[in-house]
């Protein structure tokens, strides 16, 4: 197997893996900040394991050294799993993941900001298109009885922090980040601890908790690893499957209509960030030496 196919082979099984989390949160019944904290704990802690097992603690030690962008790396992650959760449990899925899908625009402007970066006339349209899209499902929140701008807000507020994130560690692109994952999920989880009472929830539930902190370890691991070995248009085409995904799944298991305009402003926005990367890859393969 050649690297472009285990690239392409490893990030789409992080996707999947990833597309059941808002399941998760909408079948435990606990408090938002109680499945915020078993969603960072849980997770945090298994690929904590995974790393001491693999390579002791020296990958801890690496991203320590790497100063601010890090500790700001490990801010934003931290701060994305109760952002994610108190989204998913104030507006509709199909909101969310919509306006997950807009993180390459935030993440072209941060690079143009704090990288100096250029932004293309390409992403310029892109931009335009997806603030509508990102503005009819604003619209259709107020039209629907389970979607809500409060949970809208936070979903906005998820996707701007991990596109920080994502500026913030290319600074240090020599340096795995993925130590700095669990420390930042248990960092946040804990700082949670005195405000909630995850442990009246857990004996119930158990099952759950740990099948999420599981699929969360799983994705974030894959997503990490499998973008190493492809072009970023297509780690781009293959987390908009979460999009598509995610809605479905929700729906199919629980029955929850992502309602008319969602779908709209969605589709508006998967549309132009799906034409935008794939103008990418064929320009890619055309200039790409026969």
């Amino acid at each position: 197997m050649n690297d472009h196919l285990k690239g392409l082979l490893i990030t789409t099984l992080g996707v999947l893996f990833v597309v059941p989390d808002s399941l998760f949160v909408r079948l435990i019944v606990a408090d938002p900040l109680e499945v915020a904290f078993w969603r960072g704990m849980s997770s945090g802690m298994m690929i904590l394991l995974g790393l001491l097992v693999v390579q002791g603690t020296r990958g801890m030690g690496a991203v320590l050294r790497c100063g601010w962008p890090a500790f700001i790396y490990m801010f934003l992650i931290g701060s994305t799993a109760p952002g994610f959760v108190l989204a998913v449990t104030q507006t509709s899925v199909a909101n969310v993941v919509f306006i997950f899908a807009s993180m390459p625009v935030f993440s072209a402007t941060f690079s143009r900001i704090f990288l100096g970066e250029p932004i293309r006339l390409r992403m310029v349209l892109t931009m335009a298109v997806v603030l509508v899209g990102l503005g009819i499902i604003a619209y259709g929140s107020e039209e629907s009885e389970i979607a809500s701008w409060k949970g809208d807000i936070w979903a906005l507020y998820v996707t701007i922090a991990y596109s920080g994130a994502l500026t913030a560690v290319r600074k240090v692109k020599a340096i795995s980040m993925i130590p700095a994952i669990p420390m930042a999920y248990i960092g946040s989880a804990l700082m949670m601890w005195p405000f909630t009472a995850p442990l009246a929830v857990f004996p119930g539930q158990w099952e759950l908790f740990a099948g999420h902190g599981a699929f969360i370890a799983v994705a974030t691991c894959f997503l990490t690893l499998g973008p190493r070995y492809i072009s970023s248009a297509e780690v781009s085409l293959l987390i908009l499957l979460e999009s598509v995904l995610a809605p479905i799944l929700v729906w199919m298991v629980i029955g929850e209509d992502p309602g008319f305009w969602a779908l709209i402003g969605g589709a508006v926005v998967i549309g132009a960030l799906f034409v935008s990367n794939l103008v990418v890859l064929r320009r890619k393969r055309r200039e790409r030496p026969v």
